[in-house]
């Protein structure tokens, strides 16, 4: 056999395993044909309530000086002095938040800096209600509250909307059923949409703000309920 036949036949070969033949997939039946058979849509929805398991608060610094460095450093220290001491309590998350430095101008309409303003926050979390208040109450000797606000953990509002879910589709084929029965029709689903409406947390919980005596006498949280609510759209078709 000849080099240049072999190479002829390589190349052949190639060209054939190169080329997929792949079969044409068969359409559903009807699925290109639209409906003549009368439709209606409907929505329902289920609201659960879930417990507000969760504490979250946020605590911050603010003060002010004409050397913007020199107030960095003292905001910067009292916000690390506060994440050490939430560091101690092993069932409370924390975190730093947001920070804002903004010029404070003069009022005599001269565009002219006199000082400097920084904000600094933390973020802390937990499920031990008992704790958070507690620590809450420490760290107000040297920060200022913000705002506290209970919710439901994220596995708690996930059974919640679970939950919440089943209910919705039930009363949806609940009343899909009673409308096609009230027209003596049998009926299929032909679309369904399910989308989350949130959950409506109660009033953030006020707390005063602390003296340096009074930090650790902090109020005690209470966690209250949210509710969960599921919503379901969609569209039947009337059968024979």
């Amino acid at each position: 056999m000849s080099i240049s036949f072999w190479r002829r036949t390589v190349l052949a070969s190639a060209l054939t395993a190169a080329v997929t033949v792949v079969p044409a997939k068969a359409a559903p039946p009807d699925a290109a044909l639209p409906s003549d058979r009368p439709t209606i849509d409907l929505s329902t929805e289920a609201h659960l309530p879930a417990p507000n398991d969760l504490g979250v608060a946020t605590l911050y610094a603010e003060s002010s000086g004409r050397d913007a460095a020199v107030l960095a450093n003292d905001i910067n220290q009292r916000i690390t002095k506060a994440l050490e001491l939430a560091r101690g309590f092993a069932s409370v998350k924390a975190q730093s938040g947001g920070v804002s430095t903004w010029p404070v101008y003069g009022k005599d309409g001269q565009g002219r800096i006199e000082s400097w303003r920084m904000r600094s926050e933390i973020r802390i979390e937990s499920r031990d209600l008992p704790a958070l208040s507690e620590l809450i109450g420490k760290l107000q000797a040297n920060l200022a509250l913000s705002h506290v606000a209970m919710q439901p953990a994220p596995e708690t509002r996930q059974k919640a909307e679970e939950e919440a879910t089943v209910i919705a589709i039930r009363n949806f084929e609940q009343r899909a059923g009673l409308i096609a029965g009230a027209l003596g029709k049998r009926y299929r689903i032909a679309h369904l949409s399910i989308g989350e409406q949130g959950y409506q947390p109660p009033m953030p919980v006020r707390m005063k703000a602390a003296s340096a005596m009074m930090a650790e006498a902090a109020a005690p949280l209470e966690g209250g309920e949210s509710q969960i609510g599921v919503s379901i759209s969609g569209r039947i078709e009337l059968l024979d």
